[in-house]
């Protein structure tokens, strides 16, 4: 269903879009309390709810492609957050584990994204916030990651 009528308002919707990302990366990356990158964070909730996901995994819930995920997993096992074992079955493959650091930031990047989102939904009804979750939501559908990334 394409919005066609010819009264439709432009909102300048991938401007908007791009604004928003940049500015709350940038905010949440300067927090002082921050000890962990935003994309480090996505990394330590996907294994808060299920430890010893395949690298593999772990990047198809990020949304980021071979090349992503393995530099990621690198710098946050260089931070000692995680660790990488060996998977048993499949000698080439790997899986990654929390470390107690890593529960600990785990912890303390919950604590900030329940403060971000409060501050992002603020002023909005939980009713316009399922409108908005429900767009944001569409856009991976409609456009697909594709299958060289």
């Amino acid at each position: 269903m394409r919005n066609k009528a010819a009264g439709a308002r432009h909102h300048r919707l991938i401007y908007l879009l791009s604004v928003a990302h940049r500015r709350l990366q940038r905010w949440m990356a300067a927090q002082p309390e921050s000890e962990v990158t935003p994309a480090q964070a996505g990394l330590l909730f996907i294994l808060g709810k299920q430890e010893g996901v395949l690298i593999g995994e772990a990047g198809a819930a990020l949304d980021l492609g071979p090349a992503g995920i393995s530099g990621l997993v690198d710098r946050t096992a260089a931070a000692k957050l995680i660790e990488r074992r060996a998977d048993r079955e499949d000698g080439r493959a790997f899986r990654i584990w929390l470390t107690p650091k890593g529960r600990t930031a785990l912890a303390q990047a919950k604590a900030g994204a329940a403060e971000v989102n409060a501050a992002l939904t603020e002023g909005f009804t939980a009713a316009e916030i399922d409108v908005v979750a429900r767009w944001l939501t569409s856009i991976q559908d409609k456009f697909p990651r594709s299958s060289d990334e």
